[in-house]
């Protein structure tokens, strides 16, 4: 099939990047005593959480900081253990599901909004991720991960004060529908402007910190005497079980079970 220089040439340049990205992982492979060097690395992070765990979800590998956040002393404490064995209920149980889709060959996941609660009690927005590891065979043996608090605001940055307003429009209305063009109207940029410039200002995608918005009103709401139907529909959930999905997917608790902390 015919193809033209510039297409030839780029496949030229993508076959000799994947040359040389196998041959630097052969040779990392064949010199590097310990496989797990980025543990110390890790270790002096301390708002990113680190683990590997192996085809059965037990932690092999952990950094400093989750050991912390277990209200554990020694990296000991946490090895051959499972989240369902470290986490209190049901954050272990929802922690180990994730785990058990990834090593069953589901998704990875990629950059999952959750709302953490430490053995302090205090609530901790995180940015979670966790992937699959494989074998020379290509079979899934365990997995790896980190979870990142989530940042703050790049205040500096020129495009805040456009995104800001946006951010204004969430917290406002946030039981409301809320359409990206809305969003970007709002700021008077383009669709694709703010969704770039929310995640460089707040780490988050607009929908994301819609999410995070409804989520926290709610966490507020279930202290008072309100159905969770009413929750709901003042979040801007029409569907009472929608409501119920989004708010365990991000808080590992139903609403219900939040409510009764």
């Amino acid at each position: 099939m015919w193809r033209d220089a510039g297409t030839i040439g780029t496949m030229h340049n993508h076959d000799i990047e994947n040359r040389h990205h196998d041959a630097a992982r052969r040779m990392v492979a064949g010199t590097i005593a310990d496989p797990f060097f980025a543990e110390a690395l890790f270790d002096a992070l301390p708002d990113v959480v680190f683990f590997v765990k192996d085809e059965r979800g037990r932690y092999v590998v952990v950094n400093q900081t989750l050991v912390q956040r277990c209200g554990q002393r020694h990296k000991s404490a946490l090895l051959g253990r499972s989240a369902d064995e470290l986490f209190r209920a049901p954050f272990g149980q929802t922690f180990l599901a994730q785990d058990q889709a990834v090593l069953a060959g589901g998704h990875d996941i990629e950059d999952q909004l959750e709302l953490h609660l430490y053995p302090s009690r205090d609530p901790g927005w995180c940015l979670t991720r966790k992937t699959a590891l494989r074998d020379a065979a290509g079979r899934i043996v365990g997995l790896t991960g980190i979870s990142r608090d989530l940042a703050m605001a790049d205040k500096k940055n020129p495009a805040y004060r456009k995104v800001a307003a946006a951010v204004n429009l969430i917290q406002e209305a946030y039981g409301e529908p809320l359409p990206l063009a809305a969003l970007a109207r709002t700021a008077h940029m383009s669709v694709a402007q703010i969704e770039r410039y929310f995640l460089r200002i707040f780490h988050l995608t607009p929908r994301q910190m819609i999410i995070k918005t409804r989520v926290e009103a709610a966490s507020r709401l279930l202290a008072g005497d309100a159905s969770v139907a009413e929750i709901a529909q003042a979040c801007g959930y029409g569907d009472h079980s929608a409501f119920t999905r989004q708010f365990k997917a991000t808080t590992g608790f139903t609403p219900t079970q939040f409510r009764q902390l």
